[in-house]
C-alpha cells in the first residue's frame, strides 16, 4: 500500500555533498501514519549485508552509524511525506546503493534503492 520512491543519488567527487530523498505514496489511510513510522537509511555494497546508516524514530530522535555520525543527518517532512538524508564531505568508502526503510508493527516498507559513487 505505501510506496517510497527515492531520488537524489549519483556521481560525485570526494568531498561534495548529496541529499537523497525517499517520498511515500499510497492509500490515504497509510499515509495518514506516515509520523508514526520509524524512518531508516541503509547501504549495502557488493558481498556485504545492507548496513543500517541512519534512524529517526516516530518522536524524532535520531542515531547515526559511527561512519558517517557528523557528516550525514537524516530528517523527515511530515507534510509532504518525504524523508531524507543529507550526506555532506562524501568519501569514496560511502560508495554504495542506499534504501529508505519505514517500520511500523508488522509493516516493513523499502525504496528501490538509489546508486550513490563517490570518486577520489
Amino acid at each position: 500500500q505505501v510506496h517510497l520512491v527515492e531520488s537524489g543519488g549519483g556521481l560525485v567527487q570526494s568531498g561534495e555533498s548529496l541529499n537523497l530523498s525517499c517520498a511515500a505514496s499510497g492509500d490515504i489511510l497509510s499515509l495518514s501514519t506516515f509520523t508514526l513510522y520509524k524512518t531508516n537509511w541503509y547501504a549495502q555494497t557488493p558481498g556485504r549485508q545492507r548496513e543500517l546508516i541512519a534512524t529517526m524514530t516516530f518522536g524524532g530522535k535520531t542515531s547515526y552509524a559511527d561512519s558517517v555520525r557528523g557528516r550525514f543527518t537524516i530528517s523527515r517532512d511530515n507534510a509532504k511525506k518525504t524523508t531524507y538524508l543529507q550526506m555532506n564531505d562524501l568519501k569514496p568508502e560511502d560508495t554504495a546503493v542506499y534504501y529508505c526503510n519505514h517500520q511500523i508493527g508488522q509493516h516493513d516498507y523499502w525504496g528501490q534503492g538509489t546508486q550513490v559513487t563517490v570518486s577520489s
